[in-house]
């Protein structure tokens, strides 16, 4: 049978990776090969259970992409930047105040950071399902690849993990993966982001923050390594601590949700973007992530049936009644996102509710 031919691609070069010696946060490596038996999980799901409850970050190798797709992954990554008009990338705004999704684009400067200053980020998100909304014309020849991968993230990343976590909360394996099906009503996306470089004065007045300490509001994010430093996570003891780069390996991070259905088990990670070291400065740093959210009619309420949590006690956000639908709680967070005035608490912390819920922001 003839191979198939993939269609042309420019190939996206990144920036060199870093020398600086930074002080990068110590996390746990997941071998996620090592899944695939009953007792290679039970294994695993102990190092996954520590690791989301010190440190709420993880890498992750052995996911069975070769360095060569991911490669290529991160070509197409670029086109919705680099191929793209700016009147065509408009057209296909996400408008996300107004529909509170993200699907679509995410246009430059339309977040406020601090001081005054907006972002210089853009992002470009697929819905899993990428027949759902049509796409910029550059983007067409490149959809089966990307469903693909949107199905290569959900199948064999986004559900292993699940089963892990659940493992972890004692709870049976499918537990979570019952509450994500690739097929139902819901917004987890494949998302396609470019920070562009930014002005002397911009760094100056942010504090060369790019994008303020927060938690996704999703279950999982999977992030794809790339060489450009400058997410950080904020440590137990309150430090920002680096992630380090790690040729074709994924970096897993809870978000709100999977903190709500673990009953604060699982805490969600406080992360930021910041200018990375300076002989990176001039680059663009893109990246291309894999959001998961379970189905929108989920309600956000926590497992109490873990033999675990009922050990450990149960931390709520908010009482069970109260508890929000996930298409509730996503639309609310993304329509408020870096658009509506913060509560400042004090020199670090932010503050606003979104559905009844206090949502912090770390500056």
């Amino acid at each position: 049978m003839p191979a198939t031919t993939l269609p042309f691609v420019p190939h996206y070069v990144p920036a060199p990776k870093t020398n600086e010696p930074l002080e990068y946060a110590d996390l746990p490596i997941i071998d996620l090969s090592k899944a695939d038996t009953p007792e290679g999980r039970m294994a695993l799901a102990q190092e996954v259970r520590q690791a989301m409850t010190a440190h709420g970050f993880f890498y992750v190798i052995n996911h069975g992409y070769t360095q060569a797709e991911t490669d290529r992954m991160f070509d197409i990554a670029d086109i919705p930047f680099s191929m793209v008009s700016d009147d065509e990338k408009r057209a296909y705004d996400s408008r996300v105040k107004q529909t509170g999704s993200y699907q679509g684009y995410k246009l430059r400067q339309y977040w406020h950071i601090d001081a005054g200053v907006r972002d210089q980020i853009e992002h470009y998100n697929i819905n899993r399902d990428v027949n759902r909304k049509e796409h910029p014309k550059a983007l067409l020849p490149f959809l089966p690849e990307i469903d693909r991968f949107a199905r290569f993230n959900h199948f064999n990343v986004l559900h292993p993990i699940l089963r892990l976590l659940a493992l972890g909360l004692e709870l049976p394996e499918e537990t979570f993966v019952n509450q994500h099906n690739f097929s139902a009503e819901g917004e987890t996306w494949v998302r396609m982001m470019k920070y562009y470089p930014r002005s002397e004065e911009e760094e100056r007045k942010t504090r060369s923050v790019w994008l303020k300490g927060h938690t996704d509001f999703g279950s999982i994010t999977i992030l794809w390594s790339q060489p450009v430093a400058a997410l950080q996570m904020q440590s137990s003891d309150g430090k920002w601590r680096w992630i380090k780069h790690i040729d074709n390996a994924l970096v897993i991070n809870a978000g709100d949700v999977m903190e709500f259905l673990s009953g604060g088990f699982y805490k969600a990670t406080i992360h930021r973007v910041v200018q990375p070291p300076e002989h990176q400065c001039g680059y663009p740093r893109l990246g291309l992530f894999y959001f998961a959210m379970p189905d929108d009619d989920m309600r956000l309420l926590p497992h109490v049936e873990s033999p675990m949590l009922q050990k450990c006690g149960v931390k709520r956000r908010f009482e069970d009644a109260d508890a929000p639908l996930m298409e509730t709680w996503r639309k609310g967070r993304a329509s408020a996102y870096g658009q509506t005035k913060l509560q400042k608490k004090d020199d670090k912390v932010e503050e606003e509710v979104i559905t009844g819920i206090v949502v912090k922001h770390f500056n």
